[in-house]
């Protein structure tokens, strides 16, 4: 079982923006400490799920947010 498309288009933009947030206010200083590093894992994940556009936990779930694949 291969890893299918599971997320739509807005899903992705969506993503990549709280990503660019994230990595904005955390190179401001605005969210620091430990707090920050997680937040700025988070963000490369989000990153990497839109690039691939699949997301693990959708799988767990059942979720999809790609309506063009089946």
């Amino acid at each position: 079982m291969g890893m299918k498309a599971n997320m739509g288009n807005t899903d992705r933009l969506l993503r990549s923006i709280a990503a660019v947030i994230i990595v904005l206010l955390y190179f401001t200083g605005v969210i620091t400490g430990t707090l920050g590093v997680v937040l700025l894992v988070l963000a490369a994940v989000f990153v990497a799920t839109s690039f691939i556009s699949f997301c693990p936990l959708y799988t767990l779930f059942g979720i999809r947010t790609n309506k063009k694949a089946s």
